[in-house]
């Protein structure tokens, strides 16, 4: 196959990951935005290399004809969460979109692979509108904790430094830093539900001062300059004390101000319009 033609043919598939993830990103900000927990820690994704997709085709008796049907993970995209608990709901999340449909999934956290390697894999049909035509392609949506895919990303690499046959005494370490990173995670899960507090009240004071400061900017362009230093100094004192119930009564007494501050400006204005 000629160069050219395997651009042509990946082309759709790096258009896939960009919107997967922007997809998947714009997920895990609405659940911020709204003050929400996110199950989703960080995305990534990639296309496999020619090299990469011929390797498996060669070890799998794959011809071309095949090669898009029997090849699913030409491209790939990589969710990482901060728990085992996670990994399910953000399978769930995706059941339920109306973008992407699940074809097949694979289980490697029930039925853990030898070699100690544990995730959850999603194979989507996921739909890009080319030039031509719409095209339908497949997409593996590997979804894993942290901890699995830091063993992950180290197992890859020591599988390609000895080409697929890792020494034993390697293998047997490997093993033991698996059984190591479960142990994490069940002792993470053990304090998700204190982490997931800590982490909502942070985005909930996240938004508060970014509503606040918004509204100060405001008053500083419609009000009188020095009274808007003055609500700006007392915003800093009730900051400094991290209270959320201080912070939200000094927004809505804010918002009060600032819806009066606004009347006045509209009746000043009217009124100089009639004297004109």
């Amino acid at each position: 196959m000629e160069i050219q033609l395997w651009k042509e043919l990946l082309d759709p598939y790096d258009q896939a990951v960009s919107e997967l993830l922007v997809k998947f990103r714009n997920l895990k900000e609405e659940h911020r935005r709204k003050n929400l927990y996110s199950p989703i820690e960080s995305v990534s994704g990639r296309v496999k290399t020619v090299s990469s997709i011929l390797e498996k085709m060669q070890n799998k008796g794959i011809s071309f004809e095949q090669m898009e049907e029997e090849v699913e993970d030409i491209a790939g995209i990589r969710i990482i969460c901060q728990f085992v608990e996670d990994i399910e709901r953000v399978a769930e999340l995706i059941e339920h979109r109306s973008d992407m449909v699940i074809r097949s999934r694979k289980d490697y956290l029930a039925n853990q692979k030898k070699s100690g390697y544990r995730s959850l894999h999603l194979i989507v049909w996921y739909t890009v509108q080319t030039i031509d035509r719409p095209k339908t392609l497949q997409v593996e949506i590997q979804i894993r904790t942290m901890a699995m895919n830091f063993w992950a990303t180290t197992e890859h690499s020591l599988q390609y430094k000895y080409k697929g046959s890792i020494p034993p005494h390697v293998v047997e370490k490997l093993t033991r830093a698996s059984d190591a990173i479960e142990l994490l995670d069940q002792e993470m899960s053990q304090v998700r539900a204190e982490i997931m507090d800590a982490q909502i009240d942070s985005q909930i004071e996240t938004n508060l001062v970014k509503d606040i400061l918004h509204s100060i900017e405001n008053l500083y362009r419609l009000d009188n300059k020095r009274e808007v230093v003055k609500i700006q100094n007392e915003f800093y004192r009730i900051f400094s004390q991290h209270n959320l119930e201080e912070l939200e009564r000094f927004r809505r007494q804010l918002d009060i101000i600032a819806e009066g501050s606004r009347a006045q400006s509209v009746d000043t204005k009217e009124t100089s319009f009639i004297r004109t």
